[in-house]
């Protein structure tokens, strides 16, 4: 069936509505989001139900933007002081972890394309390439099945596992355009190479901060009377970060994503309704994006060359990946062999690596759809085989903790921009020993009480207030009475 204009729209909510629903049945089995979503596209794809989708301009033109989307909203979830104490091991698994990935793994591509046993013979940029198109991960996938499970991380690897892909995939984009212009016409020298990758670095990371600032400063003063409109604002905003940092000759990718967290860091305007609004657009963005994808890849293509991708796969999730971690975090010895041994297995690959596998298609490169078939298979592999072992793992290296949800209870939330803080006390029977009632409770000066929840039962308390252990309080309090955000000692 080929796309008209006038059952496009239908068929387009057909197949997200269906991708949702499905969603719901695959968290529960542990199955990557992702993986649904591809698994969706290619059931309705040309191999499928018979949908023609070809266009691989559009694929990566609506995947930049979700990309460019997806970076900034992990930005702004990024928490400064979260990942102060593992900047240093993140930075090095998105820099140096990606281009040792695409060493090893590119090595082992061009060996084994020598092999009699395999009828692909391929030359050694041509398997760099290919390495470097898949050497960033998707951890997005590996935290939404850890909080549909409810499992939390010990050791800083939630954060840590956030930075590094967040910040990966620029990395891993660099690669990928240098190599095509290896393999093209215009050779490229060592020196010119370096001088690219300085200046994708340098002006990515200085145009992010200073357009994420100014950005803030935009926000923050253009006070618009209609506040539904400040959400829509930041989109126009990280399109235009992206833009200008790559019409600049820096990362764009790279540039969206620091700007996400200057922006994310810092005192903003309706800030929480831009977050949940980015939150929307991300997951909007992520299942057009992953349906278009399986929409655009033929499964029958793939059985040629699946006993070379699944060596390949094999390779990267057992040799390629744990090489590149455990010699990019060499350096610290606080983190022990089983964290270690944790990150290397979440080195999922995602959305990206197939994006980038699109732009050898653009420019044309001779066997590029070699490429794109391989990265797509090898994805399809890491979710099957990382994805749905992740918790399992997790709980035997005993490195879950208790879960954390950033939400209240209560589901109140306050603006941002009145600077107070709110959370949660559970009430204890050391608290009640003095009295039973509210106005017992010595909590300090500026300390207020808004709420109490006791089993399914929400109270409006007052000093009189009777309270029981048990009970749940939502207090908010002066920013200046708990600048740390702890709580005040109990009695």
């Amino acid at each position: 069936m080929i796309f008209t204009t006038g059952n496009l729209l239908f068929i387009t909510s057909i197949i997200l509505l269906i991708s949702i629903l499905v969603t719901k049945m695959g968290s529960r089995l542990g199955v990557p989001t992702l993986l649904v979503f591809l698994l969706v596209g290619m059931f309705f794809g040309s191999d499928g139900l018979g949908f023609e989708f070809n266009n691989t301009a559009l694929t990566q033109f609506i995947g930049m933007i979700a990309l460019s989307i997806i970076l900034f909203s992990g930005g702004m979830d990024t928490k400064v002081e979260e990942i102060k104490p593992i900047l240093w091991p993140g930075v090095l698994l998105s820099t140096a972890g990606v281009v040792l990935t695409t060493l090893f793994t590119g090595l082992f591509i061009y060996f084994i394309s020598k092999s009699i046993l395999i009828s692909i013979a391929v030359s050694f940029p041509f398997a760099l390439l290919t390495a470097a198109t898949m050497s960033s991960t998707d951890s997005a996938s590996v935290f939404n099945i850890l909080r549909s499970q409810r499992i939390g991380l010990k050791n800083q690897l939630r954060p840590m596992l956030e930075l590094e892909s967040g910040s990966n995939d620029p990395m891993a984009y660099m690669l990928t355009i240098v190599l095509i212009g290896l393999l093209g016409t215009n050779q490229e020298t060592a020196f010119s190479i370096l001088l690219r990758f300085l200046m994708q670095f340098s002006v990515g990371c200085v145009s992010g901060y200073l357009l994420g600032r100014l950005a803030i400063l935009l926000i923050n003063k253009i006070n618009l009377q209609n506040t539904s409109l400040y959400p829509i604002l930041i989109l126009p905003t990280i399109f235009i970060i992206f833009s200008l940092t790559d019409t600049l000759g820096g990362n764009g990718y790279l540039a969206v994503y620091i700007a996400g967290i200057v922006v994310g860091n810092k005192p903003l305007v309706k800030k929480r309704e831009i977050s949940t609004f980015l939150d929307g657009m991300t997951w909007l963005f992520q299942i057009i994006m992953f349906l278009m994808l399986g929409l655009l890849v033929n499964p029958s293509e793939m059985l040629s060359i699946a006993p070379f991708a699944l060596l390949i796969g094999i390779f990267m999730i057992l040799v390629g990946r744990p090489l590149s971690v455990f010699l990019s975090l060499l350096p610290f010895r606080s983190i022990n062999f089983r964290s270690k041994v944790f990150i290397s297995w979440v080195g999922l690959r995602g959305a990206a690596p197939i994006l980038f596998a699109t732009y050898p298609i653009i420019a044309h490169v001779e066997g590029a759809h070699l490429i794109f078939n391989i990265v797509f298979f090898i994805t399809i592999v890491s979710l099957l085989v990382q994805g749905m072992s992740i918790t399992w793992l997790s709980k035997k290296l005993n490195l879950t903790a208790p879960y954390s949800n950033d939400s209240n209870t209560f589901g109140i939330t306050i603006p941002e921009e009145i600077g107070s803080n709110i959370w949660e006390m559970d009430v204890t029977d050391q608290m009640t020993v003095t009295g039973k009632q509210l106005k017992h409770i010595k909590l300090g000066d500026n300390i207020l009480i808004i709420y109490i929840k006791r089993g399914h039962q929400y109270i409006i308390p007052n000093g009189s207030t009777e309270i029981q252990a048990g009970d749940k309080l939502l207090l908010i309090s002066h920013p200046e009475t708990d600048a740390n955000g702890k709580l005040p000692k109990q009695p």
